[in-house]
């Protein structure tokens, strides 16, 4: 019995016999869902069974996928020269998502955006641990912010799959806005107490389990499928842009002036990004959806699971969400307590007597400044050949990065060990986001990137709860190390199942490159060598 959306052939192609040794079908892993109309009204669900096989031409598969994903005329459109730069790095191609107006609008806006983002997260952990003294109190701040994520994302996914994706995300930036504009009044009357960061960090993750499938889901509208890899590069570099600058200023403010205009600092640079995405014309469309919202949570949780390459990479996601990244909540523990020595002269520069603050700032934007080197690395790339090798490489090399800073004593050869530790986790997490996103079809898009932000954002507090509860019993640079030995763990697993699931993604890199209308002849190219 093959498995096929009801009414549409099966699919006979020249690429496909070549790549995959005869036609793909419709298989339970949905493998050519990309090419389907939207469900029919009034289904159970958007998948039938159905018996029998026609012949399709490739004209009838691209017509049929143009409901799925529709060029954005606005944006000025994609050139013609994506055939030239299939293989390698090419670094003056590291930029091409930025021809589109729309992207330009967005990276700009988010930019700014994300440098308040990353100068409150630190100056949250800073406060958290100011109030405290608790490593297990900085863990469970960490916790709250990022459960309702795990808990939420579901329902994130499926909005992101029915509603207008723009306006899901200047939803979402705005609330952002609101709860960080409400963190500054408090922190600023000095009325501030642990118990309400924890709610606001709370109420933040709810606003993130939506944000983060809309936002990411958004990409493809804003850039099509062509540029779509060097996008999702683009936005992790512009993220750890942010990242070694947001955390340096907020060292600078905390010790200055406090934690209170870093919040409000925050909340003033969400208006360019809304601003940015107001002006944007974008077609995005509601998407019409017959089944319940039930249904079609479970359908999205049955494509992830009946999908193994897909799985694979979030699972390894899981893992180093959970046991690797709660290294960054035990930071303000390094800087203060581990770490004595160093950051004396920035301090004197700035006439800043809280060195914890100032070596924080130097140690957060260090991670920031790797992960800013891994994601242009990636946006370089043309291509998915090898990235599959590149998230088990990076995954192990992370986890070795992390276990030798956990063990230094050094402040200066700590900063050094962090631009490894950065690079690695950012690579890893944005080729895991590329492979995912070229492999699942845009029906399901928000959906499985819901099921990515739970792996990605949603085990993170867990990891932060037990990093916090271990840091108080075994110390930080434990804690640290066996996280990183976890990682290296999950890195030769997952290399293990390479050679099982590789085939599977090629069939499913080229199902959703055939829906994008992409000739037989570069399909071939660039699936055959992946």
């Amino acid at each position: 019995m093959a498995y096929r959306p009801r009414g549409h052939p099966a699919i006979h192609h020249p690429a496909v016999e070549r790549v995959c040794g005869g036609d793909i079908g419709w298989s339970r892993d949905y493998v050519l869902v990309a090419i389907a109309r939207r469900p029919v009204h009034g289904s159970r669900s958007s998948y039938t069974a159905a018996e029998g096989d026609a012949t399709s031409s490739k004209d009838e598969i691209v017509a049929d996928s143009t409901n799925s994903i529709q060029p954005n005329v606005a944006n000025g459109g994609a050139s013609a020269e994506q055939a030239a730069e299939r293989r390698g790095l090419n670094w003056q191609a590291a930029g091409r998502a930025l021809r589109h107006r729309n992207f330009q609008l967005f990276f700009g806006g988010q930019l700014i955006s994300l440098i308040g983002t990353w100068m409150q997260t630190v100056a949250q952990s800073w406060l958290v641990y100011k109030l405290t003294g608790s490593g297990l109190l900085l863990g469970s701040v960490g916790f709250a912010s990022q459960i309702p994520v795990f808990l939420v994302a579901p329902i994130g996914g499926i909005t992101a799959d029915r509603m207008n994706r723009q306006r899901v995300v200047i939803a979402t930036q705005t609330a952002s806005m609101i709860l960080a504009f409400i963190l500054a009044a408090l922190t600023l009357t000095h009325r501030v107490t642990v118990t309400e960061i924890f709610i606001l960090a709370a109420a933040l993750g709810v606003v993130n389990a939506f944000d983060i499938p809309g936002r990411q889901s958004f990409l493809v509208d804003m850039v099509g499928r062509d540029d779509l890899m060097n996008a999702i590069a683009l936005n992790s570099s512009m993220f750890n842009a942010a990242r070694v600058i947001g955390p340096a200023v907020a060292g600078v403010l905390v010790a200055r002036l406090g934690e209170g205009w870093c919040f409000f600092a925050n909340g003033v640079s969400y208006i360019a990004v809304i601003i940015g995405l107001m002006l944007m014309r974008v077609n995005s469309p509601a998407r019409a959806i017959g089944s319940s919202p039930i249904e079609h949570i479970k359908e999205g949780f049955r494509f992830v699971n009946d999908t193994a390459p897909i799985r694979a990479l979030l699972l390894l996601l899981g893992v180093v969400s959970a046991t690797g990244m709660p290294y960054v909540v035990l930071m303000p523990i390094f800087a203060d307590r581990i770490l004595h020595s160093g950051g004396q002269e920035l301090a004197s520069l700035i006439g800043s007597h809280d060195l914890g603050a100032v070596r924080l700032g130097i140690l957060m934007g260090a991670a920031g400044v790797g992960a800013l080197l891994g994601a242009l690395t990636l946006a370089a790339r043309s291509g998915v050949k090898g990235l599959s090798r590149w998230v088990a490489t990076c995954c192990a090399g992370f986890g070795v990065s992390l276990m030798l800073f956990s063990f230094s004593k050094s402040f200066w050869l700590s900063v050094v060990l962090l631009l490894p530790v950065g690079y690695f986790i950012m690579l890893q997490m944005a080729a895991s986001n590329t492979l995912i996103q070229v492999m699942v079809p845009d029906a399901l898009r928000g959906r499985v990137m819901a099921v990515y932000s739970m792996m990605f954002m949603g085990l993170a507090p867990l990891g932060s709860l037990m990093g916090g509860a271990l840091a108080d019993r075994l110390g930080a640079p434990w804690t640290v190390a066996i996280g990183g030995a976890a990682a290296v763990m999950g890195a030769v697993w997952f290399g293990m199942q390479l050679p099982q699931i590789r085939g599977e993604a090629r069939k499913l890199i080229l199902a959703q490159q055939m829906a994008g209308g992409e000739p037989a002849e570069e399909i071939t190219a660039t699936v055959g060598e992946k």
